[in-house]
């Protein structure tokens, strides 16, 4: 895909996804995800990030600049885009799952997620990772690989991580789509409040 291409794909994303309008917030939140920040399956209104903007109403803004489907390589492309347009003071990386669900080398995931971190850092911002993991079929090896990836970086690079907490949600009745691996509106709010449970302190109320 070319600049302008890609230009105009963030645009188009952005104006969808501005949860919040250009009022005076204490602090800015870039969420860049796939699908599940993308609320995937079911409406925008319901998605967690959605949510999490309606718990804070006027307090801080929070611009949803996730793509279903996105992987990590993805998300770096956009980032600086997003990063120029919006000025946050906070980015949280929900991106991983996608690399481990086609296979990706995990060492080309953990790189495009360094780099991401770097790049939020050289803006003056201040990233945070959200841990992600595999369904069992993938096999133990890779699997585990796949979630130490996240503990790894957080501890290397001193970035606040938020674990991957959502396996009960697998085996709730409910609470997982018919494809089996994304939420559905009544996991949004769960999703949301452990979210909102690490990002609130950091942040400020």
């Amino acid at each position: 895909m070319g600049l302008f291409s890609t230009t105009k794909l963030i645009q188009r994303v952005c104006c969808l996804f501005i949860l919040l309008g250009a009022n005076t917030y204490g602090s800015t939140l870039l969420v860049l995800g796939d699908s599940l920040s993308a609320g995937y399956g079911v409406n925008q209104e319901s998605g967690w990030v959605a949510l999490l903007a309606d718990d804070w109403n006027d307090k801080h803004q929070i611009i949803n600049g996730s793509i279903s489907g996105d992987t990590t390589g993805g998300g770096l492309n956009r980032l600086p885009l997003l990063l120029e347009k919006f000025n946050p003071d906070y980015v949280l990386l929900e991106l991983g799952g996608n690399d481990g669900l086609r296979g990706q080398p995990l060492s080309l995931m953990k790189g495009n997620l360094q780099k991401m971190i770097d790049l939020v850092r050289e803006s003056g911002a201040e990233p945070v990772l959200f841990g992600m993991r595999l369904p069992p079929n993938y096999g133990r090896r890779y699997s585990d690989a796949f979630a130490a990836v996240y503990p790894q970086l957080s501890d290397a690079e001193k970035v606040l991580l938020i674990p991957f907490q959502l396996e009960e949600l697998a085996v709730t009745e409910g609470m997982i789509q018919e494809d089996g691996l994304h939420p559905t509106a009544l996991a949004q709010p769960i999703i949301k409040d452990v979210v909102k449970g690490y990002i609130e302190p950091l942040m400020g109320h």
